[in-house]
């Protein structure tokens, strides 16, 4: 059963929340590390991140790369606006399918949860016919299956 909740609000955002069984200094770690971030962010089975670049602090860019080992890929760029260390990472992003899609605003909280972390993902799109789209694209199961993969590494 899958640990990872998503809901929408509004006509504009997305919420996702998931507990993991580690403390918010490791799992903000895991999001920020880009060698960490490179062998869990992967979504399915069968993908691999071959390039990740990720400068974790204000105005700091990032860009993560994925290939399915089929001739298949796309990428994700984006740019940090705030990192409260351990508690909270502000950042902007766009997906290249290959066309880049509107600008994504997420804010993504590291909560103290009992003997580990409530992390929740705040996503605002600019308007509902985009995160249609982007809910579309089965991004909840990619989402759970990295964090699975998260989950063991820490």
């Amino acid at each position: 059963m899958s640990k990872l909740t998503l809901k929408t609000e509004g006509d504009t955002h997305v919420i996702v929340t998931r507990r993991f069984n580690a403390s918010p200094e490791a799992v903000y770690r895991a999001h920020t590390d880009p060698e960490l971030i490179q062998k869990w962010l992967l979504g399915p089975e069968g993908w691999t991140m071959p390039v990740c670049i990720n400068e974790a602090k204000p105005g700091g860019k990032f860009r993560y790369e994925w290939a399915d080992g089929k001739g298949h890929g796309f990428y994700l760029t984006g740019e940090y606006v705030a990192l409260d260390p351990y508690s909270r990472i502000v950042h902007v992003e766009r997906m290249h399918l290959p066309d880049p899609t509107p600008d994504n605003h997420v804010e993504t909280r590291f909560d103290p949860d009992g003997a580990g972390t409530l992390m929740t993902i705040r996503m605002t799109l600019p308007d509902a016919q985009t995160r249609s789209a982007m809910l579309a694209t089965g991004m909840e199961h990619g989402m759970e299956a990295s964090y699975v993969r998260l989950e063991g590494m820490i």
